[in-house]
């Protein structure tokens, strides 16, 4: 599937991906540099469930710089 990239940096998710995926307004999305390109990561509403399960540990300090990062970034 493919989407164009407007001049104000704009794209369109695909129907197909946004319903495969759950994804409505408002939701959240990490773009993230890869070696192999670029991934898109949906981000969890609830900031709990999306540290559940890493295992690299630390993750109460690393919810908090991405907390402070969201608020700098807004």
């Amino acid at each position: 599937m493919r989407s164009t990239i407007t001049e104000r940096g704009q794209t369109v998710i695909p129907a197909a991906i946004r319903r495969k995926l759950g994804l409505q307004a408002s939701d959240r999305l990490e773009w993230i540099l890869a070696s192999d390109g670029l991934r898109v990561v949906p981000v969890k509403a609830d900031p709990v469930s999306a540290f559940r399960g890493r295992g690299q540990g630390g993750a109460t300090q690393r919810l908090i710089t991405d907390r402070h990062q969201d608020i700098e970034r807004e």
